[in-house]
């Protein structure tokens, strides 16, 4: 079925869904096109977004070299979410269109050959108080940068170490407990999936993945959830810290990065499988418009030194990012981040070692749902001789409703 038809036929099948609900509401822009059923059981919430991209790229060599020109729209995405029967089952479907969030590069089988258009189309139970049981296609519990949706960020895009590092979305369980210990709360968090990444149809490759995460906000919640949104829209009042953990085991990856990355073979075409082990540790903070975000990753391969037919080997590595920003009266936003990747000392890798160095400018019309935001990034190049620095510049535009 063709992307056009496949959008069709959803916006049909919501379009419907609203005309036959009881009740219609419409609330402040950002919140989206509310309906719910007349005895308030069901409910579906509508809402779309598009971020739109230009792009300057420079490579810096002594001899010097032509820049090139981007302009795209980057993400186009429709969602939905609301509650079905009962309060103690949500929902949340989200369609990716744009040519970004839908195109496959070399796994063409393992998705049917299909556009893939689907993010995320997961149920969500109360099991009991603070304890929810999830089934479906979502992003795994994994370093914070990743969670934060791609409409609440600091700056044009996330860090060198989110998109070498993160495990993305996947299909599967997982299990979410809330405790509050006085004024303190702690968020565990346990998934167990496929490992294949998304949209995949065939998934007799391998073992499963098995991800856990440790949450710890000891200063208590933070306002509107602000612990996964980037920037202090909310000026905390007082003092708001988010500290957490987590670890990743993918049994049997045949992508570089697990749920992500260029699939290995051998010379018949077969899949090589490695075992994965990640790492992830990061900080939010927030006070009076003042914000810290700090990550680190790691990921290590069983199969070592190790490339395969084509010359790929798997995203071992280490990267640290630290981004902070501050929140004018005028709702610009100032806002500086550094990063840094590097392979693991003597075994084959996907990542090459290379700092960035970024400086971001961002005003907020609506908080993030619409503002532009542009940012600078350096990138110097550590890694071998023949490499060069490079230098970019972006400007975007997010619009949601």
């Amino acid at each position: 079925m063709n992307l056009k038809l496949t959008t069709l036929l959803c916006a049909t099948l919501f379009l419907g869904t609203a005309a036959s609900a009881q009740k219609l509401e419409y609330e402040k822009w950002g919140k989206g096109i509310n309906f719910a059923t007349g005895d308030g059981l069901s409910t579906i919430k509508m809402s779309a977004r598009i971020q739109n991209l230009f792009i300057y790229n420079q490579v810096l060599t002594p001899s010097g070299s032509s820049p090139t020109v981007q302009g795209m729209t980057r993400r186009a995405r429709l969602k939905f979410d609301g509650q079905a029967f009962s309060p103690r089952i949500k929902y949340k479907i989200e369609l990716g269109l744009s040519n970004r969030d839908t195109k496959y590069s070399d796994d063409a089988n393992l998705v049917g050959g299909n556009a893939r258009i689907i993010l995320d189309a997961v149920v969500k139970y109360e099991v009991a108080k603070g304890t929810q049981l999830w089934f479906g296609q979502t992003k795994l519990p994994g370093n914070r940068e990743r969670v934060v949706s791609s409409q609440k960020l600091q700056f044009v895009d996330r860090s060198n170490v989110n998109s070498k590092f993160n495990i993305d979305r996947d299909f599967g369980f997982q299990l979410r407990h809330k405790l509050k210990l006085g004024e303190a709360v702690l968020l565990l968090k346990e998934s167990v999936s496929l490992g294949e990444g998304r949209n995949v149809i065939v998934t007799d490759n391998g073992g499963l993945d098995f991800t856990g995460r440790i949450e710890f906000l000891p200063m208590g919640e933070f306002t509107d959830k602000g612990d996964y949104f980037s920037s202090d829209l909310k000026r905390e009042e007082t003092a708001k810290l988010a500290i957490a953990v987590t670890a990743d085991f993918n049994q049997g990856a045949i992508r570089q990065g697990g749920q992500l990355g260029k699939l290995l073979v051998d010379s018949s075409g077969a899949y090589i499988e490695s075992d994965l082990t990640a790492l992830f540790a990061d900080l939010m903070f927030k006070y009076n418009g003042f914000s810290v975000l700090a990550e680190v990753a790691y990921r290590e391969s069983s199969l070592g030194d190790f490339r395969d037919y084509n010359g790929r080997a798997f995203r071992q590595g280490f990267g640290y990012t630290c981004q902070a920003g501050y929140l004018l009266k005028s709702n610009y936003e100032i806002a500086g981040r550094y990063t840094r990747i590097m392979p693991l000392s003597g075994l084959a890798s996907d990542i090459k070692h290379t700092e960035q160095i970024t400086a971001g400018l961002s005003k907020y019309f609506m908080g993030h749902n619409l503002k532009v935001q542009t940012d600078l990034t350096y990138e110097r190049a550590l890694s071998t001789i023949f490499a060069s620095d490079k230098l970019m510049f972006r400007l975007q535009t997010e619009l949601s409703f």
